[in-house]
C-alpha cells in the first residue's frame, strides 16, 4: 500500500507559476509565427530595393533575379529563427546551449551579410551617395584653393622682379651721372645696366599678363563648385544628378590643371639663372686706358651685384616651387550600397534599423529560453500527475473510457491476444488503493 506525497507550499507555488507561464506562451504562440513572417517579409522588401540599386540592367531578368534573392532571404530568415525559437528554449544541457548559441551567431552574421547591408542601402542609399558628392566637393574645393594660393604666391614674385629691375635702373641713372665709373654719360657700364633692366622689365610684363588669367580661372572654378554643391542637395533621383556632377568634376579638374600651369615661379627661376649667366659685355669706350680700367672695374662690380640679385630672385622662386601641391582629386561614382558601407559611421541609425529588423527575433529566442527555464524550475521535484490540469485530467479519463469500451466490444480471443502481445512492452501495474 502506497500513498502519494503531498506537495509542499513552495512546490505548489512553483507549479502554479509554471502553469501561468505556459498559459502566456500558449497565447503568444498564436501570433508569434505571423509576427516573424512579417519581419521576414519586410526585410525581404528592403533587400529587394537594395539589390535593385546594384543591378545596372532594368530588364525583366534583373527584376526576377532581385525578387528571387529577396524571397530567398525572407524564407531563410523565417526558417532560421523558427528553428532557434523552437530548439534553443527546449535544450537543457550547457553543451547543447553553447552549440546552438554558436549556430545562432553564425546565422546572424550570415543574415547581416546577405540582407542587412542591402537593407541599409535601401534605407539610406540616396543620402549616402549625396554624402559622397558633398565629400568630393570639399576635396575639389580644397584642391582649387591650394592651387590658387600657389599661383598667387608665384604672381607675388612680380614685386621681387620689379624691385631688382628698379635697382638696376637706379644704378644706370647713377652711371649716367658719373657716380659709378666716374665717367658721366651712357657708356659701357650704362648699357650693361640697361640691358639687365630691360630683361627684368620683360619678365615683369609676362608675370603681369598671367594675373587676369589666374583670377578668371579661379572665378570659373568657384562657379563650378557652386553648381556641384547645388547638385548634392537638389530634389530628384541621385543617379541623374551624379551624371551632371561627374561632368562638372571633369571641367573643374581641367581648371585646376590650368591654374598649375599658370604659375610663373618656374619662369622666374629660369630667368634668374640666366640673369647673371648671360651678360653681353660691350666694348669699353673710354678715351684713355685709365678710364677703360675704371669701366672694367665697375662692370665687374655690377656683375657681382647682378649675381647676388639673381640668387635672391632665384631663391624666392624656388620657395614658391617648393610649396607642396594639393593631391590630385578624382571623382569615382559609386552605388548606394557601396556608399552606405563607405560612410557607415554617418548613417548609424540606418544601419541599426537594418540590422534590428533582421536580428530582433534573437531577443524573442532569449525570452523564450528564459521562460521555459522558469517553467522547468517551477515543476522541478513534482510528479507528472501533480502538474496535470483539470482539462488534461478530463482528457486522460476520456481516453481510458475509450480504451475500456473498445476492449469490451472486442471478442474474447482477440482481447486475450492483444493483452498477451502488449504485455511484454507495457506491463500493467496494480493501481494502489488510495482508500486503504
Amino acid at each position: 500500500m502506497t500513498t502519494d506525497r503531498p506537495l509542499t507550499d513552495d512546490q505548489a507555488r512553483g507549479v502554479r507559476h509554471a502553469r501561468e507561464l505556459e498559459t502566456h506562451l500558449t497565447w503568444l504562440d498564436t501570433f508569434s509565427g505571423t509576427a516573424l513572417g512579417v519581419l521576414a517579409v519586410a526585410s525581404g522588401i528592403y533587400t529587394y530595393l537594395g539589390v535593385s540599386s546594384l543591378l545596372d540592367d532594368t530588364g525583366a531578368m534583373s527584376v526576377f533575379a532581385a525578387i528571387a534573392y529577396s524571397v530567398a532571404v525572407s524564407v531563410g530568415i523565417f526558417v532560421f529563427w523558427s528553428y532557434m525559437m523552437r530548439l534553443f528554449p527546449a535544450v537543457r544541457t550547457a553543451q547543447a546551449r553553447i552549440g546552438l548559441m554558436g549556430a545562432m551567431v553564425l546565422g546572424s552574421l550570415a543574415i547581416v551579410a546577405m540582407s542587412s547591408w542591402l537593407n541599409a542601402a535601401a534605407l539610406a542609399g540616396s543620402a549616402a551617395v549625396e554624402q559622397h558628392l558633398a565629400t568630393t566637393v570639399q576635396e575639389y574645393q580644397s584642391s582649387l584653393e591650394q592651387t590658387h594660393e600657389i599661383a598667387l604666391s608665384a604672381q607675388s614674385l612680380e614685386r621681387d622682379v620689379a624691385r631688382v629691375r628698379q635697382s638696376f635702373e637706379d644704378l644706370s641713372e647713377q652711371e649716367a651721372a658719373g657716380a659709378l665709373s666716374g665717367l658721366a654719360g651712357r657708356g659701357a657700364v650704362f648699357r650693361v645696366l640697361r640691358q639687365k633692366s630691360a630683361e627684368l622689365s620683360g619678365l615683369e610684363a609676362q608675370i603681369a599678363t598671367q594675373t587676369p588669367l589666374v583670377s578668371a580661372a579661379f572665378t570659373e572654378g568657384n562657379a563650378i563648385l557652386s553648381r556641384m554643391r547645388a547638385l548634392t542637395v537638389e530634389a530628384g533621383p541621385v543617379e541623374a544628378r551624379s551624371v551632371e556632377f561627374s561632368e562638372a568634376t571633369v571641367r573643374l579638374a581641367g581648371l585646376i590643371a590650368q591654374l598649375r600651369q599658370l604659375s610663373v615661379a618656374p619662369l622666374v627661376e629660369r630667368a634668374a639663372q640666366d640673369l647673371a649667366a648671360s651678360v653681353v659685355l660691350p666694348d669699353l669706350d673710354g678715351s684713355t686706358s685709365q678710364i677703360r680700367t675704371d669701366q672694367a672695374s665697375t662692370i665687374t662690380s655690377v656683375l657681382d651685384v647682378l649675381a647676388q640679385r639673381a640668387a635672391t630672385l632665384e631663391g624666392a622662386a624656388a620657395a614658391v616651387i617648393a610649396q607642396t601641391p594639393p593631391p590630385d582629386v578624382t571623382y569615382t561614382p559609386i552605388s548606394s550600397a557601396d556608399a552606405v558601407i563607405l560612410y557607415a559611421r554617418n548613417f548609424v541609425p540606418s544601419w541599426a534599423g537594418a540590422i534590428a529588423i533582421d536580428l530582433l527575433p534573437a531577443v524573442l529566442v532569449f525570452i523564450l529560453a528564459i521562460t521555459h527555464s522558469a517553467i522547468r524550475q517551477g515543476r522541478e521535484g513534482t510528479a507528472v500527475d501533480d502538474t496535470m490540469t483539470l482539462a488534461e485530467l478530463r482528457a486522460a479519463l476520456g481516453a481510458i473510457r475509450d480504451v475500456e469500451l473498445a476492449m469490451n466490444n472486442m471478442p474474447d480471443s482477440l482481447a486475450k491476444e492483444t493483452v498477451a502481445r502488449d504485455a511484454p512492452e507495457a506491463p500493467l501495474r496494480p493501481v494502489p488503493d488510495s482508500t486503504a
